[in-house]
């Protein structure tokens, strides 16, 4: 048998696309299939499974499964939960790697996998190998088991177990993402007054779109902590790997902000550590870490990238814009948006301060968030290699770590390929306002000589 998967799904940090249009029960059927005979080549045996909570993920779970035990490897099923529960299971119990099946934080008709095998994430090169592995049919045989394992009890009492932090009047929205029933878990072990919305795991999102890195998607939180008069709020994104955060004021704390607040205490114990950002982050973090004494490192955006980067060099803690971050720290190394909402926690009470008082006392830049606008899957990476050429035959200094970002002298700004959508994400960062329309300008300018426009709406 082989099996050919529309290549739209095989991305750079997993397999995802639109249910019934470009992924199918066959493709996870499929996948189980090559993923088994892969894992077998890496001395794999058994692996855990795990789901979000939408509602085509059951169906995809069965099928995925049913691949992997014909193709020889015992099966762990850890239900439904959010995808750091999932790693915690590939880290704590008796398995040799896992997938999670997940849609992540694109809407409620997208799903996919997240994928590990003994040497860590499986991403880039790895996941077009099974592509091309399935096309060929390189597929074992075998009969391999199925255990169901409840794990989210203990998942949870280890988000706590060394805690450190005080007591907070916090308000918390899992956007009916699967991080919901570990948060009800969570926030019954933590000291102080906590309120939750919509933890109640429903795969169709009908509050809001579960990613809290756009800002329209905080306004429920921004309104408990209003009403309530809370000290800060934090949401999750669909999976639970993505963290965003208001403080009492409903100030959005981005990214890079909170990875900034969470370095503090971590340079303190690891004086020198390299802390890890991606190209999105504002330079003011990279120069926060510097007079923290810490070596600040800019890296390429996407979970799987960063993970492994952070074993190369051995850094402690890394983040995103996206709001993945990344505890080496204590932890494990992998992105876990509710471990992280602990650690947001200690590091508050550790300074204390208010999240609104640290919020106050970050320097000021004027900055774009991050402006995403549609354009052809088949052309976003086509378009930045464009922009990137020009430029670089300009004499414009240009960084291609991801994309390219740009500095200036009025500040930077950045161009580059989403790999999870198909969008290009543009940022920019500069001294005044002025200055930043500069920026702006010249991004659109770039744009247009490739045949795309950013609209209004999305400055």
């Amino acid at each position: 048998m082989t099996h050919r998967f529309d290549p739209t799904i095989l991305r750079e940090y997993d397999i995802r696309g639109i249910v019934g249009r470009t992924l199918h029960e066959q493709d996870a059927y499929a996948l189980g299939r090559t993923f088994a005979a892969e894992g077998r080549d890496q001395g794999a045996k058994r692996l855990a499974v795990g789901r979000d909570g939408r509602e085509h993920s059951p169906l995809l779970e069965a099928a995925l499964v049913r691949g992997l035990t014909e193709g020889g490897i015992d099966v762990v099923r850890v239900g439904q939960g959010p995808s750091p529960m999932l790693y915690w299971a590939v880290a704590e119990l008796d398995v040799d790697g896992g997938i999670q099946i997940t849609g992540s934080h694109n809407p409620a008709d997208y799903n996919g996998f997240k994928m590990l095998l003994p040497g860590g994430s499986v991403f880039g090169a790895a996941i077009q190998a099974l592509g091309a592995r399935a096309a060929e049919g390189r597929w074992s045989e075998g009969q391999g088991s199925v255990e169901d394992v409840d794990i989210i009890d203990r998942y949870v009492d280890r988000l706590v177990k060394d805690y450190r932090g005080g007591a907070f009047r916090i308000g918390w929205d899992a956007g009916n993402g699967a991080a919901g029933p570990a948060l009800e878990k969570l926030v019954a072990k933590l000291p102080g007054e906590h309120h939750t919305i919509f933890t109640d795991v429903d795969g169709r999102f009908p509050n809001h779109h579960p990613d809290p890195t756009v800002e329209k998607n905080l306004e429920h939180l921004k309104a408990l902590v209003r009403d309530k008069g809370l000290d800060f709020g934090i949401a999750f994104d669909g999976d639970g790997d993505r963290i965003g955060a208001v403080d009492g004021q409903g100030r959005v704390i981005w990214g890079d902000q909170l990875l900034m607040i969470l370095a503090g205490p971590v340079l303190e114990e690891q004086p020198g550590a390299t802390i890890i950002a991606d190209v999105k982050a504002s330079q003011t973090l990279f120069d926060g870490i510097a007079a923290l004494g810490g070596s600040p490192l800019m890296w390429k955006t996407g979970h799987s990238l960063i993970k492994s980067k952070m074993k190369e060099t051995g850094a402690p803690l890394a983040g995103e814009m996206s709001g993945h971050i990344f505890f080496k720290h204590r932890w494990y190394g992998f992105d876990d948006a509710l471990y992280a909402a602990v650690r947001l926690i200690e590091a508050v009470a550790a300074s204390g301060k208010s999240l609104t008082e640290l919020r106050d006392s970050m320097p000021e830049s004027i900055a774009t968030p991050e402006m995403r606008f549609p354009v052809d899957e088949a052309r976003k990476f086509a378009v930045v290699e464009e922009v990137r050429d020009r430029l670089t035959a300009e004499g414009a200094k240009v960084d291609a770590t991801d994309g390219v970002r740009v500095s200036t002298g009025d500040g930077w700004w950045l161009l580059r390929a989403s790999n999870t959508q198909d969008v290009l994400v543009g940022r920019a960062e500069a001294r005044d306002p002025v200055g930043l329309e500069r920026l702006l300008e010249t991004i659109d300018a770039q744009l247009a000589q490739s045949g795309i426009e950013r609209t209004e709406a999305d400055h």
